[in-house]
């Protein structure tokens, strides 16, 4: 296969999973085996996924350039609009020439809509356009956020939206701190954290093949770190990919790990046995399983809108709508009640989500304790979280776009300790 039809299959995968995302609502990561069938490079499915990722990251300011260059508006599924953001993005934001970003898309458009894209790329580029420093976010979520948390949070979430995030890691030994991160070249926000600011191949990290350390974004350390260390039995729900099962294990605790999904159970395994730490790991379904007995630590990493993880996961911005949103939240209510009563009295929970809606978080939590009088909140204090994180009134976190900016960001989260009345 000769360079130019090699470039073709990788735009024509990328049309495919761009396709997939926006009108058929598939997240990004799991449309990509499928779209990327016959494509038997990982380079290839890499340069796919980072053309998808940034088209979705900038599918605001490249609809504009594209609108403002045809004389009536092509439809947001129509094939020339879909290849014109993937040669747009290239030559704007991945640094691809400008032949080669239009040599490899005009082959999956025909008669009329190729001249098309042929016309307005070219007249685009002649006119030397440029994309905005920071994104425009999807007006429905600019709207939804700007309600709940404010202008200066949209301003900060099409900021932190600019680029992926830097790479975070867990350690298994917080001992260590201060020597992994001089030895990997990062910087640390609080004990058993390092930030590397250069992304590559996880697997060729130094440590890897150790165990040493574990991906996972600072933020979603928090739920586990609030836990805090124990000789007692502990559950992780929805535990899978596992990073919250390690800190739990690591801690000391004797770990029960549930989740659903086989796959991303045998994805916990492999950390668990990469990282020599143990728990007991069990495929179901937290409404057909119960425990033997109550625990004195719940961890609920419940299912929601993962609207927190924009930054790695830009295809949430354009996928979830609120109906999704008060779907889910219902599904995290219904969870929340069932597993309260597998904590001992006097044990405690922490309930998270990786969403920035209210729905999700504060309102949760807010009707759970009213409903349930045995728990009360276990406030966070200063000193569990890093300069810059600062404690909601309630006692709980609410990790937003715009904090620790300086450091490189951090997804957002919601995450409630509660205490169980003894």
């Amino acid at each position: 296969m000769d360079g130019l039809a090699a470039g073709v299959a990788v735009r024509l995968a990328a049309l495919r999973l761009l396709d997939a995302v926006l009108r058929r609502g598939q997240p990004l990561e799991a449309g990509l085996p499928g779209a990327t069938r016959g494509l038997t490079r990982a380079d290839d499915r890499a340069l796919v996924h980072a053309i998808v990722a940034e088209t979705l990251r900038r599918l605001g300011d490249l609809d504009a350039l594209i609108d403002s260059a045809t004389q009536r508006p092509l439809p947001g599924d129509a094939k020339a609009r879909m290849a014109l953001r993937i040669a747009l993005v290239q030559a704007l934001a991945l640094g691809t020439p400008g032949h080669a970003a239009i040599a490899t898309v005009l082959p999956l458009v025909d008669g009329g809509p190729r001249k098309l894209v042929h016309g307005v790329f070219g007249a685009l580029m002649r006119k030397q356009v440029v994309l905005p420093a920071s994104p425009s976010l999807p007006a429905p979520v600019a709207a939804r956020w700007a309600r709940a948390w404010g202008e200066a949070m949209v301003r900060g979430a099409a900021n932190a939206l600019a680029k992926p995030p830097a790479l975070d890691l867990t350690l298994g030994d917080a001992a260590d701190t201060d020597v992994m991160a001089a030895r990997l070249g990062g910087i640390s926000l609080m004990p058993g954290h390092v930030r590397l600011a250069v992304r590559g191949a996880v697997p060729d990290i130094d440590g890897y093949g150790e165990g040493t350390w574990w991906v996972q974004d600072l933020a979603a350390s928090f739920p586990a770190r609030l836990i805090g260390p124990g000789a007692g039995t502990a559950i992780d729900l929805c535990a899978a990919p596992g990073g919250k099962t390690l800190q739990l294990a690591a801690a000391g605790w004797t770990v029960t790990a549930v989740d659903s999904t086989k796959s991303r159970v045998a994805r916990l395994r492999d950390n668990l046995t990469r990282t020599g730490l143990s728990a007991d790991v069990v495929t179901a379904d937290a409404f057909d399983w119960a425990p033997a007995m109550p625990a004195d630590a719940l961890l609920l990493d419940a299912p929601c809108s993962a609207t927190g993880i924009f930054r790695r996961h830009p295809d949430v911005l354009h996928r979830v709508r609120d109906t999704a949103i008060a779907e889910l939240a219902e599904v995290q209510a219904q969870l929340l009640m069932r597993a309260a009563d597998w904590v001992r009295p006097g044990g405690r929970l922490v309930y998270v989500t990786c969403s920035l809606e209210p729905e999700e978080g504060e309102e949760q939590i807010g009707r759970f304790l009213s409903q349930r009088l045995d728990y009360a909140i276990e406030r966070v204090s200063p000193g569990e979280v890093p300069p810059g994180i600062a404690v909601a009134p309630q006692g709980w976190l609410r990790l937003l776009p715009g904090m620790l900016v300086d450091a490189g960001g951090c997804d957002g989260f919601f995450v409630a300790r509660m205490r169980r009345a003894a």
